[in-house]
């Protein structure tokens, strides 16, 4: 046998893995698909956090998809449980009081009296959030776990979804020139 057979098996190994990288490559996590994009936010009946009582009972009407028409929202979702919404929150703040995009904060399968601490103790960014304690409208949403943020322009269609953290270099990059664009669309400006 020579020895330019013994190269032959290496050969084909390495083939084999280019084109498995090429083709099963991991992509950015934070790209992850949305079967939901260019699509309406799912219809759904939730409490308002603000409305769930100690005992987990709800004492107001439940509201639903029309909550989030009119204008350009952010529905964050995000739970106490995660260290990750931790870290973005002080960004939704300064997204908040500074540009005064409406956001609607998803709390995602979490206690209702530590989510509202939670939000008295570091600010709350959100026009309204609702609580979604079983992970329904999550489920719904194809939510991969929080945080994870979506882009709905006014009619309530998704444009865009970000699975992760939104820190200033995501809102300056991703999210705002979405927005400006989402504006002036409706402004009948060309972007």
């Amino acid at each position: 046998m020579s020895r330019a057979s013994l190269f032959v098996p290496l050969g084909l190994f390495l083939v084999i893995i280019g084109f498995g990288y090429a083709g099963f490559k991991l992509n950015d996590p934070h790209e992850l698909p949305s079967a939901l994009l260019n699509k309406p936010f799912p219809e759904f009946s939730a409490p308002r956090l603000a409305d769930v009582g100690p005992d987990g009972a709800t004492n107001a009407a439940l509201v639903g998809r029309e909550v989030l028409l009119g204008e350009p929202v952010l529905v964050n979702v995000w739970a106490t449980w995660c260290p990750t919404c931790l870290a973005e929150h002080a960004e939704l703040v300064r997204i908040n009081r500074e540009y005064g995009i409406r956001i609607v904060g998803l709390n995602y399968k979490d206690d209702a009296l530590k989510a509202k601490a939670w939000l008295a103790q570091y600010g709350d960014p959100y026009a309204l959030n609702l609580f979604d304690v079983d992970g329904a409208i999550g489920v719904e949403l194809g939510v991969y776990g929080a945080p994870e943020t979506f882009l709905l322009d006014a009619q309530g269609t998704i444009v865009y979804k970000r699975v992760g953290d939104v820190n200033p270099r995501i809102w300056r990059d991703e999210l705002q020139p979405r927005l400006l664009q989402l504006e002036a669309m409706s402004a009948g400006v060309s972007p």
